[in-house]
């Protein structure tokens, strides 16, 4: 698969004002709402993930359709520039997309284990990939990079539970604004011991709700989506390969 927007691709050698000025014109170009043409009803969903051995990044992406693992398709890449927060797909942009370009099938949707439009200028990783690729899909981040939750209830959250989360005067977008959702995918049944949430956002193409929704479908036994789950699996098989 290839970039449909090549002008986007990440250029680790840029500066840092020149990566925050191109991240706002993928936003501008982003489309944060459900696209005119519906998913079909029997998506093929790729999952995305990294893992980071010596120096290194290995992207691995994960294609299923109908719960079945259909196709995998990987890519290593030298690391151009160190952790930077709002700027992650500079550094792994590069790998990710040598992988797609590996990728024989088709996908529909891509699940990316990155924040969408919950950043900075609103193009995270999920973002940044998927308007270079004109491809829907959606950001599933572990940790809130910026924004706050609405009215959150009571924590530990209850299975099932999407709080939405509000742009805050981090995000350059009028304040209030629904940039994703805390969605509770799983949690443990009373004790001690709880689950945090995974906080999903559009990346492109995608509306705020149905990327809650679509995380919420493609969880299996976990509280990862299956396709991420899988792909962050095989990420670890290859990063392991890498350091031999």
């Amino acid at each position: 698969m290839e970039p449909v927007h090549p002008e986007f691709r990440p250029d680790p050698g840029l500066s840092r004002a020149e990566m925050e000025s191109l991240q706002r014109q993928i936003a501008s170009e982003a489309v944060f709402e459900d696209a005119d043409e519906h998913l079909p009803e029997s998506p093929v969903v790729v999952g995305v993930d990294q893992a980071f051995p010596d120096e290194r990044a290995v992207s691995a992406i994960v294609a299923m359709h109908e719960g079945e693992v259909i196709e995998r398709a990987s890519a290593v890449t030298d690391l151009s520039i160190p952790y930077i927060p709002g700027l992650l797909s500079f550094r792994e942009g590069e790998s990710i997309l040598a992988a797609f370009e590996t990728l024989e099938c088709e996908p529909d949707l891509a699940l990316f284990d990155g924040s969408g439009r919950i950043h900075f200028r609103q193009a995270g990783l999920a973002t940044h990939m998927g308007v270079t690729l004109d491809l829907p899909s959606v950001g599933v981040a572990k940790s809130l990079l910026c924004g706050r939750l609405s009215n959150p209830p009571e924590e530990p959250f209850s299975e099932g539970t999407r709080v939405p989360i509000l742009a805050d005067g981090r995000v350059e977008v009028e304040e209030g604004t629904v940039l994703g959702y805390a969605v509770q995918t799983r949690q443990y049944d009373g004790g001690s011991r709880y689950i945090n949430p995974l906080y999903v956002s559009p990346g492109h193409r995608v509306g705020a709700e149905t990327a809650a929704s679509l995380a919420q479908a493609h969880c299996a036994s976990y509280k990862l989506p299956e396709p991420i789950r899988l792909a962050d699996s095989y990420a670890g098989e290859l990063a392991d390969e890498a350091r031999q």
